[in-house]
C-alpha cells in the first residue's frame, strides 16, 4: 500500500455505494447513542472496517488491485513472493511444516508463494489462511484457483490460527489495519480523541484518559527521553501486543514474519510527527478524514515495531532481524529486471517499474519494514543477512 496524500478531489461514490455508506453511518450512530453520545476511536474503526455485512473488509466491494482502493506488494509483482519463498523454503525443509497467512487480501501472496515453492520442490504440508471475512475468503479462493490451480487443494481457510504451528507464519499488511486509539497530549497529560455526532455528521470529541493511555504516554516518553509536547496528536494500538504475543505463543518451531509500514517507537512518535500516521485510502487516493464515506474506505496507521519486538520476545521468540523492504528484497536475491525479462524492451521496462515500486525510498522501499522471529530453528533467513536495523528498536 502506498500512502502519499493526494491533492486531487476524491471520486464520487455510486448511488449504491453511498446507500451502503449511509447504512454504515446509521450503525455507527446507534453505537454512539448506546454509549451515551461518544465512542472511542478504536470502536469506530472496528465498526467501519469489520462490522458484519457493512464494514470495509466485510462487505463485497473490491478492495485490492487496480479496481480497488490500494495495491499491496504481492499484487505489484511476483518478485515479492519469490523473494519470500527463498527463505521460507529453508524453514519448510527443516520443519516440514505449514504456512499460515493472516489476512490474505486478494490471495495474490498465497498463489505466488505456492508457485514459487512448487518450483523449488519445497511445498508446505498445508497453506492455511486465517480470514474472518466471508467475502474475502471467496475472492481468495477464486484467485488461487485461477492462478495456482494445482495448489488449491493444499489451501484451507480458518477462523483463527492453529493452536500449534510448525513452519511459517506470515502477516503482510495486517498490523496496520488493527483498530487503534487516537489521543492528544494536554497540559495535564493526555486525552482520548473519540467520536460523536451532530445531525448524522461525525466529528472528533475529547474523552478523559485512563490508566492504559497514561501508561502508553509513559512508554513513549521513555523512548524519547522527554514528554511529548502539548497538542501532539497520534495513535496507539492496544490490540497489537496481545495479537503478536498470541501468534508467538502458537509457533512451536519455525518463523514468524511481519511486513508492514511503520517505525521503531522513538521514530514513530518523534515530536515532528505531531499529527500521527492515520491514513485513509479510497480509489487509489490517500487522505486523512476517517469520517468520509464510512464503510467504503480503508483506514490504517503505521506500526510501532518496538511494540512488536517486545511482544514477541516476551513469549520467548528470537528476533532474527529488522530491516527495510528494499534491503530485504535485495538481500533475498532480487533478480535483475534485465535478466528476468530477456530481450523484450516492454517486459524489461515493466519489470523495472515493479522493482522500483517495491524498493525505491519514495515508494515502498523504506516505509515498509520486514521483521522476523524464530523458535527452535537455526538458520539465517535470506533477506536478513545484510542491513539490520534492530538496534533502532
Amino acid at each position: 500500500m502506498i500512502d502519499q496524500l493526494d491533492a486531487e478531489p476524491l471520486p464520487r461514490p455510486s448511488a449504491e455505494a453511498l446507500a451502503h455508506s449511509d447504512q454504515m453511518r446509521t450503525r455507527i450512530l446507534e453505537a454512539i447513542e448506546a454509549r451515551g453520545g461518544t465512542i472511542r476511536f478504536q470502536e469506530f474503526m472496528d465498526l467501519v472496517l469489520y462490522a458484519p455485512g457493512l464494514g470495509y473488509y466485510s462487505a463485497g466491494a473490491a478492495k485490492f488491485g487496480p479496481a480497488g482502493d490500494f495495491v499491496t506488494a504481492p499484487e505489484i509483482s511476483d518478485i515479492f513472493a519469490e523473494c519470500l519463498a527463498t527463505g521460507f523454503a529453508r524453514v519448510l525443509k527443516t520443519t516440514r511444516g505449514d504456512i499460515v497467512e493472516l489476512g490474505a487480501g486478494s490471495g495474490s501472496l498465497a498463489a505466488g508463494l505456492l508457485r514459487a515453492l512448487q518450483a523449488r520442490d519445497v511445498l508446505p504440508g498445508r497453506y492455511r489462511i486465517v480470514e474472518v471475512s466471508a467475502d474475502l475468503r471467496e475472492r481468495q479462493r477464486r484467485f488461487i484457483a485461477e492462478n495456482a490451480p494445482a495448489m488449491i487443494n493444499r489451501v484451507e481457510w480458518l477462523d483463527a490460527p492453529p493452536a500449534v504451528i510448525d513452519g511459517v507464519i506470515i502477516a503482510n499488511e495486517v498490523l496496520d489495519a488493527l483498530p487503534v486509539e487516537r489521543f492528544r497530549v494536554t497540559d495535564t497529560n493526555g486525552e482520548y480523541l473519540g467520536v460523536s455526532s451532530r445531525d448524522r455528521d461525525l466529528h472528533w470529541t475529547s474523552l478523559p484518559a485512563d490508566e492504559r493511555l497514561l501508561r502508553q504516554l509513559d512508554l513513549i516518553a521513555e523512548a524519547l527521553g522527554s514528554r511529548l509536547p502539548v497538542g501532539y496528536v497520534s495513535e496507539w494500538c492496544p490490540r497489537l501486543p496481545p495479537l503478536v504475543a498470541d501468534l508467538s505463543s502458537r509457533l512451536r518451531r519455525g518463523l514468524l514474519m511481519f511486513v508492514d509500514y511503520g517505525l521503531p517507537r522513538r521514530q514513530l512518535y518523534h515530536p515532528q510527527r505531531d499529527r500521527g500516521s492515520l491514513i485513509c485510502h479510497y480509489r487509489h487516493r490517500a487522505h486523512t478524514d476517517p469520517f468520509l464515506y464510512p464503510g467504503l474506505q480503508d483506514i490504517s496507521t503505521w506500526v510501532d515495531f518496538t511494540s512488536v519486538a517486545e511482544s514477541a520476545a516476551g513469549v520467548g521468540l528470537i528476533l532474527d532481524g529488522f530491516t527495510t523492504q528494499a534491503h530485504f528484497l535485495i538481500d533475498a536475491g532480487l533478480p535483475e529486471p534485465q535478466a528476468r525479462a530477456g530481450s523484450d524492451p516492454r517486459s524489461r521496462m515493466e519489470l523495472s517499474r515493479q522493482v522500483g515500486v517495491l524498493t525505491l525510498p519514495g515508494e515502498m522501499g523504506e516505509r515498509f519494514k520486514v521483521m522476523a522471529f524464530s523458535r527452535d530453528w537455526e538458520g539465517r533467513l535470506p533477506g536478513l543477512t545484510g542491513t539490520d536495523l534492530s538496534g533502532s528498536l
